[in-house]
């Protein structure tokens, strides 16, 4: 059972959000939607999307392309001793990372990425953990109540788990935040919203049993 189905970002501006995630992600990425909302947030919103990409070079070229569309930098990318990764901040506000384990170019540079992954920020991972496990998805890997990341398909969204306030030291920004997420997601935990106020719409299968039942 794919843990998420979706990921939407409820955006102030539509058209411009889908000209910034058509230049990095591609015109037609099957995991990310877009809805237009008015809705308040301020400050960080307690999840990053991260994309894993094979070398240095490809993550460099992302980073570009993002910056190019309109985003801003938040972490400049930089070699560390996990890899080399940056961080940016899309112009409806979304933060995304950019990173390799590799440290160094191994083929040609792309502007492709091999992992999509919904880091969620939340105030107890052991305890959000056991939510989510209840709900049906099975934990990948745990380090204690530090980072979970939930099990995830070849091409699916990986959906993971991170103190708040790490989650955002790692992409550069204050862990206060207030209002909306302005984040939905679909799959097999939902319907439901979690111990951090993270929302969950029925995912496709679910979605499709309810249709024919």
């Amino acid at each position: 059972m794919n843990s998420i189905d979706a990921v939407t970002l409820e955006v102030a501006d539509l058209a411009a959000a889908t000209c910034f995630y058509s230049a990095v992600l591609g015109p037609d990425s099957p995991h990310l939607r877009l809805r237009a909302s008015s809705t308040a947030t301020s400050g960080f919103r307690g999840f990053t999307l991260s994309l894993v990409v094979s070398q240095p070079g490809d993550v460099d070229a992302l980073v570009a392309a993002a910056v190019d569309a309109g985003a801003t930098t938040l972490k400049a990318a930089s070699k560390s001793l996990w890899g080399y990764g940056g961080v940016v901040q899309a112009p409806d506000g979304t933060i995304v990372k950019i990173a390799t384990s590799a440290k160094k170019d191994s083929g040609p540079v792309t502007r492709a990425f091999d992992e999509l992954v919904l880091l969620l920020g939340v105030e107890d991972v052991k305890a959000t953990k056991q939510f989510y496990a209840e709900r049906g998805l099975s934990v990948g890997k745990s380090f204690g109540g530090k980072y979970v990341e939930f099990a995830a398909g070849p091409g699916e969204v990986k959906l993971a788990l991170y103190k708040r306030r790490a989650l955002a030291k790692d992409a550069g920004v204050s862990p206060e935040g207030t209002g909306s997420h302005r984040l939905v997601l679909s799959g097999a935990a939902g319907p439901c919203t979690d111990l951090d106020g993270f929302v969950w719409e029925a995912g496709v299968s679910a979605r499709a049993a309810a249709t024919t039942a």
